[in-house]
């Protein structure tokens, strides 16, 4: 029976190195398709975690601002929340693209 077989296939190095590969790609719990995912699912936190950290440096530098003297608190709430006194009219100029 085992005379019918390929050369290759009667050999146990091959057999068993067939079996390990077989084993790795996709029958271990760290095989290669998981890798792969885990892999790229770390790429996406990477790029996550360098958005949220400009995000922070903003936050920061705004904070600064913010509690900066009384004439750049007074800056601030007038360009980022549009606040006004009651005496002035506020004309928003928006660009178009």
């Amino acid at each position: 029976m085992f005379k019918k077989l390929p050369k290759p296939f009667r050999n146990f190095y091959f057999l068993s190195i067939a079996f390990f590969v077989l084993w790795m790609i996709a029958l271990d719990s760290n095989n290669m398709i998981a890798r792969y995912q885990l892999s790229s699912k770390l790429r996406s936190l990477e790029n996550e975690k360098e958005y949220y950290e400009e995000k922070i440096k903003e936050v920061e530098k705004d904070r600064d601002e913010l509690f900066g003297d009384r004439e750049s608190l007074e800056k601030f709430a007038r360009e980022k929340y549009l606040m006004k006194k009651e005496s002035e009219d506020i004309f928003i100029v928006a660009e178009k693209d």
